[in-house]
């Protein structure tokens, strides 16, 4: 993880500021990975109400550590409830009683549709990714979704090899039009800065930038021509106390030390 300052790393700018996005009280539908460390930051600092739901069917999780995945039995031994995935699915996600999906993505576009499936052609990719999961419902059906996501032009392309979640389709209306029930990728944070989506194209363009970033390395990073949101803001720094907890999250993770 390259430093943004001699305090903090930018994977750790970019988990905390993540964090600071999950509101106390809110159910949250996690991914493993980025989303994982960032919402369990969020628990153990600014909101121990809020609810981690994960895929294997395990409401309102605690961990002590972060989960290796999904199948991780610490979900299930701290959650306040472990029903069926079929369960989490029909009755919880596709009704929208999840306010926030957190996700992660190998590819994402201007207007916020994710990848993780290939890279290249379908028939033919360069490189086979994990694949869906339950994002493209998470996607579709939460209250709102939350991408985190390393920025670089690999990354961020104007569009991606293959629409595994949709974000805003090919622009503003198009959820409406797929009779999406959740209002979509509000927010993707990334190691750089924050992004949202224009409220009148639902491209996305910058709206803060991380201590020490500046707009020419956030565009030099990003596929498209990024724009930035009127009064671009700067993300407050880290706190002692949210680098502290995340240090000790990691640090309580096997394979997790100094990463």
């Amino acid at each position: 993880m390259s430093p943004t300052s001699g305090e903090w790393t930018a994977d750790e700018m970019m988990t905390i500021a993540a964090a600071r996005r999950l509101t106390d009280g809110t159910a949250c539908f996690v991914g493993i990975g980025l989303p994982s460390t960032a919402a369990n930051l969020a628990r153990r600092t600014h909101a121990p109400g809020l609810t981690l739901i994960y895929e294997s069917g395990t409401i309102g999780a605690k961990p002590g550590r972060l989960p290796l995945s999904i199948g991780d039995g610490i979900l299930a031994e701290t959650a306040d409830t472990v029903v069926s995935v079929p369960e989490i699915f029909n009755y919880w996600l596709q009704p929208g009683r999840i306010g926030v999906g957190f996700l992660g993505a190998a590819q994402i576009d201007r207007y916020g549709n994710i990848n993780t499936t290939v890279i290249g052609d379908y028939a033919d990719p360069k490189v086979r990714l994990p694949g869906a999961g339950g994002a493209p419902e998470i996607a579709a059906s939460c209250g709102e979704v939350i991408v985190i996501v390393r920025q670089s032009r690999r990354a961020f392309v104007d569009r991606v090899d293959f629409v595994t979640s949709v974000g805003f389709g090919a622009g503003s209306g198009d959820r409406e039009r797929l009779g999406l029930r959740g209002r979509g990728p509000r927010t993707v944070i990334t190691d750089l800065g924050v992004l949202a989506p224009d409220p009148d194209t639902a491209e996305l363009r910058v709206t803060h930038l991380h201590p020490g970033v500046t707009l020419e390395a956030a565009r030099e990073a990003t596929g498209w021509p990024l724009a930035a949101a009127p009064g671009l803001e700067t993300t407050p720094a880290p706190t002692e106390a949210e680098l502290r907890e995340l240090r000790a999250l990691v640090a309580a993770t096997p394979g997790r030390e100094g990463s």
